[in-house]
């Protein structure tokens, strides 16, 4: 039918002629913006950062209805305008969000816009890891069964996006993230699945019950012929399940829960009433570690519920390759592999890749400090018996060394930067070894974005081969 086709005509009512003032022109900006004109809606794009470095296309440029306001405050724009739509990256407790909302300006996020826009059938994914390798995964699930489905959100293809490109009948698949929830007040998702909540962004979020707080909201919305997918493995997510709205189905990488995805005997299995029906062997899926097994898990309980054949689930459980940057494969120098795990951005997803490894490990870690604890990580470190060395740098680097020394663990070398950390590993590693880039920590203090910084360092770790051949 073409672009637009799923946009339901109340979006249509409720943008047309107003002026909305976007702030944040990375890749949800640019694509709510885009959204917006296509609504019949008057953009104003608004960023701190000079236009120069950002991707803005002719179409934002040159059109009639879109005004760039580049390098300059967001204050001062709020007189011009009826909305405030603002990217995931800026707080609710900006100066600037604050007056918006003294002045009675409605502030939204591009997650609530977009889905607000359409009546797809809306799969959400949240947890503080494994969500990208989940939503894509299910996204192959999906394919496989002959569905169309637009994986999206916080995972670098914008929801809005997705929306303006999808057709009537498609699936929308969402990766959302805690930033994204705090602006969320229409968000509805017909299944969303928590998949586990571990200490992350409290430099933003200040506490942990904020932070659970956060990821809970992705129900608030929800009806009782929904469906709320659950870790019944996790502590503090069982503490509230009771509390939804939503039909509760569980996964459990123990076994233990009472229905839904279990790991039973080594096999990925569905159990309903008491029947066990076996999937696939645990040691059958492609991607290492046990918390993949978790986030195959969870897939498993979507797909199924939202009714794609066991053969079907079977199949891209088998054959599924894993997400850049996420215990990536890079290449083999001198009889040590390097692994890029760039999305390890907190401590608990770099104790995953840690237990995914089976030999002698270096390890890359640090990075831009979100105010949490290294102290469980660095635990993980010892007892492993895996990490021979760790080769640190960024801001967090003098931190995560004082914690390993606490423990007693001194085979720590500083890098300056990330070339510095590649060269140090390379003379700290011996044949069979792995070097495993896994920073626990967000890029934001050398780089644009996780994605950023892993191809940074596989661009450095083939030109270190390169020098080698």
């Amino acid at each position: 039918m073409g672009k637009g086709a799923a946009i339901k005509q109340e979006a249509f009512r409720e943008y047309e002629n107003q002026t909305v003032l976007v702030v944040g022109a990375a890749r949800s900006g640019l694509a709510a913006a885009r959204l917006l004109l296509f609504l019949g809606a008057r953009v104003i794009l608004n960023d701190i950062k000079p236009q120069d470095g950002f991707a803005l296309d002719d179409e934002l440029v040159r059109h009639p209805r879109c005004e760039l306001r580049f390098s300059e405050p967001a204050a001062p724009l709020l007189a011009q305008c009826d909305k405030l739509l603002i990217s995931p990256g800026i707080s609710i407790d900006a100066a600037f969000v604050k007056q918006a909302l003294e002045a009675k300006i409605p502030v939204i996020g591009e997650l609530d816009f977009a889905t607000s826009c359409t009546d797809l059938d809306l799969i959400a994914v949240s947890g503080t890891n494994g969500k990208t390798t989940t939503v894509t995964l299910l996204g192959e699930m999906f394919k496989q069964a002959g569905r169309i489905v637009h994986v999206a959100g916080n995972i670098g293809y914008p929801l809005s996006t997705a929306v303006l490109e999808a057709e009537e009948n498609d699936l929308l698949v969402a990766e959302v993230s805690s930033f994204q929830m705090e602006t969320s007040t229409r968000f509805h998702p017909h299944v969303a699945a928590l998949l586990n909540i571990t200490p992350d962004h409290l430099d933003r979020h200040k506490t942990m019950d904020n932070y659970i707080a956060l990821k809970k909201r992705m129900f608030a919305n929800m009806a009782s012929h929904d469906a709320a997918v659950l870790n019944y493995d996790d502590k503090r997510i069982k503490d509230f399940s009771e509390s939804l709205t939503p039909q509760t189905i569980w996964f459990s990488y123990t076994g233990s829960a009472p229905n839904g995805a279990v790991l039973r005997n080594g096999q990925i299995a569905w159990l309903e009433e008491g029947e066990l029906r076996p999937i696939c062997k645990a040691q059958d899926l492609l991607i290492p570690g046990a918390h993949n097994v978790e986030n195959a898990l969870a897939a498993t309980a979507i797909a199924h519920h939202l009714g794609v054949p066991f053969p079907v689930i079977a199949y891209t459980l088998k054959t599924f390759k894993g997400v850049e940057h996420r215990i990536e494969y890079v290449t083999t120098i001198n009889g040590v592999r390097w692994l890029n795990d760039s999305k390890g951005t907190n401590p608990d997803s770099t104790i995953k890749a840690i237990e995914a490894m089976t030999g002698p490990t270096v390890l890359i870690a640090g990075g831009y400090d979100k105010e949490i604890s290294f102290q469980t990580l660095a635990e993980v470190i010892i007892q492993s018996g895996r990490i021979h060395h760790c080769v640190l740098f960024g801001q967090t680097a003098p931190q995560i060394k004082d914690d390993l020394a606490l423990q007693g663990y001194h085979a720590v070398r500083i890098a300056q930067n990330l070339e510095e950390a590649v060269r140090l590993s390379a003379e700290s590693a011996a044949l069979g070894d792995t070097v495993l880039l896994s920073p626990a920590c967000a890029s934001f203090d050398m780089f644009d974005d996780y994605e950023h910084r892993g191809r940074e360092f596989k661009r450095l770790v083939h030109l270190l081969k390169a020098k080698g051949d």
